[in-house]
């Protein structure tokens, strides 16, 4: 089988990274936050954080060698029913939902041009991008590739062009010291769940390790040079939308970028911005087909009621490919933008913390990376946090949190009536 270079798969990081979060995120944030020490400092430690995971998969991924991710490791690790929770979780949630996201927000950005192109537009978009995926791997790379460079291009540009630009009117840049203050709130923690979601994607490479050429050199090597690369973006992003828009004119809104662009580079730019916007989002949507399709397809290897699932042809799975396109549909059918953010994020953070939890479970004689005694301070910090942000995005968000539980309960009831198959 065709193999993919380190450069496909920092690809997938990347544009399973910057998507919907990054657009998105602000306004809610800023409904209590309105430090600009505060909001730095939101996307910082999810950097951080997402680096420190990206560690602990690097090693994760060169000790299975299986692609799979979350799946491989914490069957493997711990369970075969974290493993099953996993598959379930990425399948409902964590590779569906972020793909209806984005093309909701598609649908949101394009309204500047005064297009009301609602759900049959993002519903349309998503099976577009499916067939896309569904002929061969080099034509796969090759859409993944080339609108991830569109993405690349397009952030860097608007970034450059934010920095450039005086503000032209009201802005939201404030460096007092009521960051103090404003980091001790609960709503600090809340507001990380918005960003940990934006964040996802940083073990996406994970994921296909089978697929990828060297993957003990070259899993790594993508996972940390996406990650990083995202960070340095993130925070700059958010200080270019501070530093061009009201606070007032931000608040609980989705489409932050159009706002800001729309006072440094006037309307016909600002469309420019969005309508840039909207096609990079296909990377985001191609990218988490990609991953989750290949995560399903582990999963139906070893499970009864996935088993259907369990087709390929030129190395690409077909049915898991089709089958998340298809809840991301439903998503799209019976949810609203915020409510389906909000138990995505935390439903997701539950995974990730799981996951990076497995890492105890190597042996510290078979770690590639990181061979000293001071490894388990990645794992430890990374869990800290993750249980810090699952805590309070609970306290403040309890009804989604509640739907995202409830998700984790049906993946228990399918597991005690699944029947385990024989590995291939």
């Amino acid at each position: 089988m065709k193999k993919i270079t380190w450069l496909t798969a920092t690809a997938l990081v990347v544009s399973n990274m910057i998507g919907t979060g990054i657009f998105t995120s602000l306004g809610y944030q800023v409904a209590s936050l309105t430090n600009t020490y505060s909001i730095i400092l939101l996307w910082f430690i999810g950097g951080v954080l997402a680096m420190f995971g990206a560690f602990c998969y690097s090693e994760l991924g060169n000790y299975y060698k299986e692609s799979g991710g979350d799946y491989i490791y914490l069957s493997r690790g711990f369970h075969p029913f974290f493993g099953y929770l996993t598959s379930w979780i990425s399948l409902i949630v964590g590779f569906s939902a972020p793909v209806a996201l984005a093309a909701l927000a598609m649908s949101k950005y394009l309204q500047i041009f005064g297009l009301e192109l609602g759900k049959e537009f993002a519903i349309a978009i998503i099976i577009l991008t499916a067939l896309s995926q569904s002929f061969s791997l080099k034509m796969s790379s090759g859409f993944q590739n080339g609108f991830t460079l569109l993405k690349v291009l397009f952030v860097l540009g608007l970034i450059a062009l934010g920095l450039y630009y005086a503000p032209q009117g009201p802005n939201s840049l404030n460096f007092d010291n009521s960051w103090v203050k404003e980091i001790q709130m609960p709503e600090f923690a809340s507001s990380l769940v918005f960003v940990s979601f934006a964040y996802t994607g940083w073990n996406s490479a994970s994921y296909i390790v089978g697929e990828i050429k060297n993957p003990k050199k070259n899993l790594p090597k993508s996972l940390l040079i996406g990650t990083l690369f995202v960070t340095l973006v993130y925070i700059s992003i958010n200080y270019v939308f501070l530093k061009h828009a009201s606070i007032a004119s931000l608040v609980n809104q989705e489409d932050v970028a159009s706002i800001a662009a729309k006072n440094f580079l006037g309307l016909n730019g600002a469309k420019w911005v969005c309508f840039f916007i909207a096609a990079q989002l296909i990377a985001t949507i191609s990218g988490y087909l990609w991953i989750g399709s290949r995560l399903s397809f582990a999963t139906s290897k070893e499970n009864k009621l996935w088993s259907f699932m369990n087709k390929s042809k030129n190395g690409i799975p077909y049915l898991a490919l089709w089958v998340h396109a298809f809840i991301a549909i439903l998503i799209i059918l019976t949810g609203e933008f915020e409510e389906i953010f909000i138990y995505s994020s935390f439903l997701l953070q539950i995974l990730a913390t799981l996951a990076v939890a497995t890492v105890f479970t190597i042996p510290s004689n078979k770690r590639h990376i990181f061979k000293g005694k001071y490894f388990w301070i990645f794992p430890v910090v990374f869990l800290a946090f993750g249980i810090y942000i699952c805590y309070f995005t609970f306290v403040a968000h309890p009804k989604e949190s509640l739907v995202g539980l409830s998700i984790i309960l049906l993946g228990f009831i399918l597991y005690l009536f699944d029947k385990k198959t024989n590995p291939e």
